[in-house]
């Protein structure tokens, strides 16, 4: 559209971003009611004078209603197609509007500059105030920044007692080039799965709920809810893990000093409980809190590492000498260098499945990313960091203690001797220890072997490591027990399971689970008065693992599918990497505890099935909707490359059911047969204006879809905007489908109001048949006693919000009410029941296979046999005969069918069916298309043209003494049908074709009104396309 620039206008008094309810705008050619504002021209190709009420924008020096980009247009964008907030639709931009004030509303921003540009901080205030009034006073929640929120927390939740306790041991174990390779392969994972969050941190605004927000909004509700709801878990026990092995060090104080408050046992409970206690008064103080604790931990276990790396260099006493410390020697790295493995656990992937979980707590800051500042950057940035400098701190400390201490030492200052005395062997024999008797009778209760306090031992003062051992382990215990309850806030609120509901609500600035908070306390104290996790640690750490897989999935799925929506900032990343990540963490799973690996898995599973069982009404543009749409691209264009064969042929069916709701029994009897097998596509011919019909025709389509969805039934829906119903059939036929998933059979209900319809819908009617053929689809015809049009119920008992249907028995065009049509409404009415849902016993299906169509009339029923509440009927094919030749026609029926191997034994040949009707009901069909007779007197046929001039559906003399036979033959059918299948549950019958231009449509449905009259079972009146639709031979 023009858009005249207006350099010398004072700018237009209205501003803001603009929905449609805020565009106002003019007549086609004309002026709106409202008085003229001087110099105000907004998109129009004449200087259009609009009122002072009309709100448009000067941009780019002249007045429009289009807007410049901004975040808030952007801001909570959901679907394709949701309305956006400040944004212009399409039709503001395009059409002609109407002067409407009462859909005025105020615009979201005032505009500051004449550039349209918004106001500054708009985006910083939309973010936090949510479009909320009177949220300015409420206080600012703390936020976080990489250091304190993410790395600091990380590093605390990594470090843990095996750094204190378990790593100089491995080392001894190992050696210290094994013990490297050990640590850079728990990094690798690690690492991997680090640069995995990285880029899911980054493809997006990321809110609370840590590893299971990340997770489920990338591989969606399925997996991402069974990870949260474990992950959560796991992280509650954790907390008691983690608690007990501060309890058990103070306990050996206690004994150390011979002051046990209870007993040895009862100790661990008292003072676990005691400082989970204290733990859960920290985190309900606030995250503030929390935060100052976790850096004074922090505090402590920098001092513990210097304290240790300080006491490597002091001069070793002979109290430490005779316990293995030398101070650095080259002789002792070198021995230390090689493993020297010991006991059941001295194997490389025993001490791998020992030192893996000290690896692990890169979740820490990722858990809390609620109450980060920026996700995007604190996440990557901080969880690397801390991988990083975590990794240095074990490589550091395997090296300088294996530098310093020996392997075995016997703790005995009596075991001084002079360097080089006989019978002394070991390297402490060159620093003036003897130690063999002790190595030779594996009695050393000292060296890094034996001796787990080693790191105490070198340190230069001891009372340090010890606390912190006590940091390390609080430090964890404390991060676990904020991750939990935030990763289950956000489970919580998602509904994806039931009863849990009650424990996401939030309290004060930063939404804090308090509920969550007191579970996470319960089920930790439960734990930890069990006293005894060794059984539980192992499910815990795969807990953990699983976690671990599935972000590295993530990562590596939502590459793969080439989503457009991909995009995350984070660049140092790879699929390939992360889907390695992923396989090696499963496999590590199994290597640390095989057993606690499938109950892991077991209890995935199950938690997945539940919500596949439930489907979650939730949208979250997850990679697996992508990558269904990804399998289903690259199918259909697969499929295009296939050959046709008749083995592999398949009825894909276009159904005229108008809006589906309107005729369920024809989406049931096509839904069964079609079912995970072929194409049903339910098309709609919406007849009237374009301009009128579009907006009604989005609206419904996604509540058609929904209402097909919960009566189960597998099919697409679609509509057409047309000025009448044949053209919009025709649409319809030649465009439904994709490549070779194309309709071939064309389903519509009977037209039983024929008689009394207008004549031109009685001709489109037939028409349509016509077209069908011509386009070369099989035809099938389905007419039921009662009449398939429920539309008149629907509107008086169910959904008052349509309208009677344009062709209410002709199961084709629908004319909704404007404005009026809810797809909620329509997706939750109530559900007609028919006869295709319920069971029909040991009743029979009858096909009267009375013309070659190709096998149709065969392939459907057969199709609908196979169905559960179809099975126990049975088939019997009738066909017509001579009375003279019954036998063997009978027999070249039975080796035809048994050729098909449709499992048909009964066959019935008809020799009556060349006599002559009744003579009531020849008088019956003579008075049925009484009113269509041209009586013309059996004029030439050029006078017969020109009376019919204006009506084509009339018949002439001619014509019907011509179709006289043909007619009779309808009449007697009926009367078979009438005799052979008054009771069966299904009819199916080959119908006549008429020929076009040679009989007139009226004829043409008196036809099939007398072969279907007065019948109790439904009957499909079904006709091929003449070509092979079975095959008896293999290839």
């Amino acid at each position: 559209m023009a858009e005249l620039p207006i350099p010398d206008l004072p700018p237009a008094r209205c501003s803001g971003r603009f929905t449609i309810s805020t565009l106002l705008g003019m007549e086609e050619g004309g002026r709106g009611p409202y008085t003229p504002t001087e110099g105000s021209s907004c998109d129009s190709a004449q200087p259009t004078q609009l009122s002072s009420s009309t709100l448009c924008s000067r941009t780019f020096g002249y007045n429009t209603v289009d807007v410049v980009p901004a975040y808030e247009h952007y801001a909570n964008s959901k679907g394709v197609g949701d309305p956006r907030k400040g944004r212009p639709s399409l039709a503001d931009l395009h059409s002609i509007l109407k002067p409407d004030p009462g859909r005025l509303r105020m615009p979201v921003s005032e505009l500051q500059q004449s550039n349209g540009l918004p106001e500054a901080g708009l985006e910083a205030g939309l973010e936090e105030a949510e479009g909320e009034p009177g949220r300015d006073s409420v206080p600012e929640p703390v936020r976080f920044g990489w250091v304190k929120g993410v790395m600091i927390r990380c590093m605390l939740n990594i470090w843990g007692v095996i750094l204190y306790l378990r790593l100089p041991w491995i080392t001894a174990q190992a050696g210290i080039a094994l013990t490297w390779l050990i640590i850079l392969m728990s990094v690798t994972v690690t690492t991997i799965t680090g640069l995995s969050i990285s880029a899911i941190s980054t493809n997006g605004k990321v809110k609370s709920g840590g590893t299971y927000f990340l997770i489920s909004r990338s591989l969606g509700p399925e997996l991402g809810g069974s990870i949260g709801l474990i992950f959560a878990f796991a992280n509650a026990v954790a907390v008691a893990m983690h608690t007990v092995g501060f309890a058990e060090t103070v306990r050996d104080l206690l004994q150390e000093h011979n002051s046990l408050i209870v007993d040895p046992t009862n100790d661990i409970r008292i003072i676990g409980v005691v400082t989970v206690t204290v733990l859960l008064g920290i985190s309900l103080a606030g995250m503030e809190w929390e935060a100052k604790a976790q850096i004074l931990f922090f505090l402590v276990i920098l001092v513990s590492f210097i304290n240790y790396l300080v006491g490597t260099v002091i001069p070793a006493t002979a109290e430490k000498q005779a316990k293995g410390f030398f101070s650095y020697r080259a002789d002792i790295f070198a021995q230390n260098f090689v493993p020297n493995w010991r006991g059941p656990e001295g194997s490389f992937f025993g001490l791998f499945s020992i030192f893996f979980p000290s690896a692990t707590g890169i979740l820490a800051g990722a858990n809390i990313s609620g109450d980060l500042k920026d996700p995007a950057v604190a996440i990557p940035k901080g969880t690397l960091m801390a991988i990083f400098w975590t990794t240095v701190s074990y490589l550091v400390l395997s090296a300088t203690i294996g530098a310093c201490v020996v392997r075995d030492a016997s703790g005995s200052l009596n075991d001084s001797v002079a360097v080089g005395s006989p019978g002394c062997e070991g390297l402490a024999c060159s620093f003036g220890w003897n130690f063999t008797a002790c190595t030779q009778q594996h009695s050393c209760r000292y060296g890094l072997s034996n001796y787990y306090q080693s790191m105490s031992m070198v340190s230069g003062f001891g009372p340090l490591i010890t606390a912190g051992i006590f940091g390390a382990t609080l430090s964890s215990a404390l991060a676990c027990l904020v991750s939990a309850p935030k990763v289950f806030q956000c489970l919580c609120k998602d509904q994806l399971y039931p009863l849990i509901g009650f424990f996401g609500k939030g309290y004060g600035r930063n939404s804090e689970p308090i509920r969550g908070y007191v579970l996470t306390y319960v089920i930790a104290v439960g734990f930890i008065l069990i006293a005894e996790l060794n059984a539980i640690a192992p499910i815990i750490s795969n807990f953990f693992l699983c976690s671990y897989a599935l972000i590295n999935f993530s990562c590596f799925h939502a590459s793969i599918t080439n989503s457009p929506g991909w995009r995350p900032s984070f660049r140092y990343y790879s699929k390939w990497a992360a889907l390695f990540g992923a396989a090696v963490s499963v496999v590590i799973m199994f290597l640390l505890t095989w057993w606690a690996a499938l109950i892991a898995f077991g209890i995935v599973i199950f938690l997945l099935g539940y919500v596949l069982y439930k489907k979650p009404d939730v949208n979250w543009g997850s990679s697996m909707q992508a990558s269904s749409y990804n399998m289903a691209l690259n199918y259909s264009v697969g499929l295009s490359e296939v050959d046709e064969h008749i083995k592999n042929y398949r009825p894909q069916c276009l159904v005229l059911t108008g809006p589906p709701n309107f005729r369920p029994a024809l989406v049931d009897f096509v839904g069964t047969f079609t079912k995970n097998l072929s194409l049903m596509l339910c098309g709609n011919v919406l007849i009237g204006p374009r301009k009128q019909k579009m907006p009604e025709s989005r609206l419904m389509a996604d509540g058609h879809t929904k209402w097909l969805t919960k009566r189960k039934i597998k099919a697409f829906y679609t509509d057409v905007v047309a000025e009448d119903l044949r053209s919009g059939v025709q649409m319809l036929i030649q465009a439904a489908g994709l490549g070779k998933m194309r309709p071939n059979i064309l389903v519509l209900g009977y037209k039983r109001d024929w008689r009394t319809a207008s004549p031109q819908s009685l001709e489109d009617y037939v028409g349509i048949l016509h077209d069908a053929f011509d386009f070369k689809y099989g035809v099938c015809l389905m007419r039921m006693k009662e009449g398939l049009n429920v539309s008149r119920v629907l509107q008086a008992h169910v959904n008052p919000t349509f309208e009677a249907a344009e062709h209410p028995k002709n199961g084709t065009g629908s004319k909704a009410a404007p404005g009026t049509v809810d797809p909620t409404t329509l997706a939750s009415e109530q559900q007609a029941s028919t006869i295709f849902q319920s069971q029909q016993g040991k009743k029979t299906i009858d096909i009267y296979w009375l013309f070659d169509d190709g096998g149709l009339t065969l392939l459907i029923p057969y199709l609908l046999g196979r169905k559960k509440r179809w099975g126990k009927c049975k088939i019997r094919v009738f066909v017509g005969g001579q009375i003279n030749r019954m036998d063997e026609e009978r027999k070249a029926i039975v080796s035809l069918l048994s050729k098909f191997r449709l499992g048909f034994h009964e066959v019935h040949v008809l020799p009556d069916i060349n006599q002559k009707p009744r003579p009531e009901h020849i008088k019956r069909f003579d008075e049925l298309i009484a009113p269509f007779r041209l009586n013309d007197g059996f004029k030439d046929e050029a006078t017969v043209n020109e009376m019919r001039q204006g009506c084509p559906w009339k018949i002439s003399d001619e014509e019907v003494d011509k179709n006289r036979a043909k007619s009779l033959r309808q009449v007697r059918l009926n009367e078979i049908l009438l005799d052979y299948s008054r009771d069966a549950a299904l009819i199916a019958i080959t119908p006549p074709i008429g020929r076009k231009g040679r009989c007139p449509s009226s004829l043409y449905m008196a036809w099939l009104e007398t072969l279907s009259q007065d019948l109790r079972p439904p009957i499909i009146l079904t006709r091929g396309n003449q070509e092979n639709v079975l095959t008896f031979y293999c290839q």
